[in-house]
């Protein structure tokens, strides 16, 4: 059993880093229906498409994609319906003033049960340029083989 402050992944955004450069993260409680959970706790999720929207004060979820719940009846939730984010009318009102400037995004990094609660590791992120990405994968490549030179020569 995982201790309570543990996180429990189910889903994480791979492309978002490559993607954007992520300059503030924020963590959000997501309100879900019974299938929603029993599909998340079988591990289903994807956040490639996602995004958070900000309407009339409050934080949603948009194209995050939890597939039907496999033993679910006619009670089953439809995949990519918009989910209502839990956080402070400050940090809502952070999010909404960033979303709102030029070339920024705020997206889902990850999705995970902590303390037996569903939460959203959501950011603030800079849309990368192409260049920029090379950057990166050549910085990331470049640090490969420097670690591999190391473990050779021990």
């Amino acid at each position: 059993m995982a201790a309570d402050n543990e996180r429990q992944m189910v889903a994480r955004n791979k492309r978002a880093h490559h993607d954007y450069a992520i300059s503030d993260t924020y963590e959000a409680g997501i309100v879900l229906s019974g299938t929603e959970v029993k599909s998340l706790r079988a591990g289903r999720a994807s956040l490639l498409d996602g995004y958070v929207s900000i309407r009339d004060g409050e934080a949603w979820l948009q194209n995050v994609h939890i597939p039907a719940y496999e033993s679910g009846t006619w009670t089953n939730h439809p995949p990519r319906q918009a989910r209502k984010l839990l956080l402070h009318r400050k940090e809502i009102r952070q999010l909404a003033k960033a979303g709102q400037e030029k070339g920024f995004a705020v997206i889902p990094l990850a999705l995970y049960f902590s303390g037996g609660y569903a939460k959203v590791e959501i950011g603030v992120g800079r849309g990368k340029r192409e260049y920029d990405k090379r950057q990166t994968l050549a910085e990331r490549d470049a640090r490969r083989e420097a670690e591999r030179a190391v473990r050779r020569r021990r």
